[in-house]
């Protein structure tokens, strides 16, 4: 797992859903909220880059969004802008069950090498593959 400290400003602009989990089952509850974003996109025949990205807030909230590559369309899909000014980045390949765990060494050797991660967290998904131990998933964690 290689980790990179990155200062250079980055900004996602992205729509979508957002929520707030019941029992903390956040996973559960992003799935969810990107499984309706998604019947949105499709229905509204919105073009967009085609990533999954799931933003951990703070407040327990979560968000499911995409970067859209029509900013008009009209639907109720919620606008949200991020910008990390200095963070962590780790690209996980392999299986998605695996994506918490690597979160979390992150998130272990972030804290022993003196660096306070905060909200927001991101991920997103690479395209698909069926080949589940290629996919890759990106993973922001910002810092203070």
């Amino acid at each position: 797992m290689e980790i990179e400290i990155i200062s250079n400003e980055l900004r996602l602009n992205i729509h979508g859903l957002s929520g707030t989990p019941s029992n903390k089952d956040y996973v559960a509850t992003v799935f969810q909220l990107s499984g309706r974003m998604w019947q949105i996109v499709k229905r509204n025949g919105i073009k967009n880059k085609g990533k999954n990205i799931w933003v951990y807030e703070e407040d327990h909230k979560v968000f499911a969004g995409v970067e859209l590559e029509q900013m008009d369309h009209g639907t109720e899909l919620e606008q949200k802008t991020i910008t990390l000014k200095k963070y962590a980045y780790c690209k996980h390949i392999g299986p998605y069950n695996l994506i918490k765990q690597t979160g979390q060494r992150m998130t272990e050797w972030l804290t022993s090498n003196n660096f306070q991660p905060i909200a927001p967290y991101i991920e997103i998904y690479g395209h698909w593959t069926n080949d589940e131990t290629k996919a890759e998933t990106e993973l922001f964690m910002n810092l203070k």
